[in-house]
C-alpha cells in the first residue's frame, strides 16, 4: 500500500504542477506530495493562490484526478518500468549524513512502526508490482469518487475571498460533508483517537 502511493504521488506529480499552476493559473504555490502522519498515508494537494477561492480550487484539484486517471491508462509499459525504476533508485540511494540516517531510524520508533529494514521490503515489493495493480489501487482510493477516499480539505481564506466564505458557511449542509469548526473536539470524537502506537500519542489535546 505504501510502495503504490509513493509511486502515484511520483508519477502525478509533475502533471499536478503543469496542469494547476501552468496551465490554470491557479497559484505561485503548488504541490502535490505524499504523507505519511503516524501511519497514515495520503496523497497532499498544496495550493495557496490570490485569484480562485478554496472551494473553487478543491473543485478543480478534484477534476485534475480525473484527467489524470486517464494518463494512468495511458501510460506504457515502459513509462511504468520507468517510474518503478525511478522510486528503487530513489530508495537504494545511500543516507547523505548521519543527521538523515539517524531521522530514518527515529521516524519508525516515533510512529511505532520499527520498521528497520522498510527501504529493502518496500523496493522487494516495488519489484513486484503491477500496473493493473497501480491502477486498482487508484481507482479504490484516490481517484474522483473512489469508494474508499476519504478527502480532509483545510481551508484558509484571505481578505479577497471573505464574501466566499460567508456565502459557503450559509449553503445547506451536504450530507457528504463534515464542516469542523473545533478542530480538538472533532479530534476527540473519532473512534480510533489515541489508539495508534508512537511516542506523540500521549500529546492528547
Amino acid at each position: 500500500m505504501n510502495v503504490k502511493l509513493q509511486l502515484l504521488a511520483l508519477i502525478a506529480k509533475q502533471p499536478a504542477f503543469h496542469q494547476l499552476r501552468t496551465v490554470e493559473q491557479l497559484g505561485y504555490i503548488t504541490a502535490l506530495l505524499q504523507r505519511n502522519d503516524f501511519g497514515i498515508h495520503g496523497v497532499q494537494f498544496i495550493i495557496q493562490s490570490s485569484v480562485k477561492g478554496p472551494k473553487y480550487i478543491d473543485l478543480r484539484v478534484e477534476s485534475f484526478l480525473q484527467m489524470f486517471e486517464s494518463k494512468l491508462y495511458e501510460m506504457t509499459s515502459d513509462q511504468f518500468k520507468n517510474n518503478v525504476n525511478a522510486l528503487i533508485d530513489m530508495k537504494l540511494e545511500k543516507h547523505k549524513n548521519l543527521k538523515e540516517e539517524s531521522g530514518f531510524y527515529w521516524r519508525e520508533i516515533s510512529d511505532g512502526i520499527l520498521k528497520f529494514d522498510r527501504r529493502e521490503v518496500e523496493v522487494a515489493a516495488l519489484r513486484q508490482l503491477t500496473q493493473q495493480e497501480l491502477i486498482y489501487f487508484f481507482n479504490e482510493n484516490i481517484k474522483a469518487g473512489a469508494p474508499r477516499k476519504k478527502t480532509l480539505s483545510v481551508r484558509v481564506y484571505g481578505s479577497l475571498h471573505a464574501p466566499e466564505l460567508k456565502e459557503e458557511t450559509s449553503e445547506s449542509a451536504d450530507p457528504h460533508i463534515v464542516h469542523i469548526d473545533d478542530i480538538f473536539s472533532f479530534r476527540r470524537s473519532q473512534p480510533l483517537y489515541g489508539s495508534f502506537k508512537g511516542g506523540f500519542v500521549q500529546m492528547k489535546l
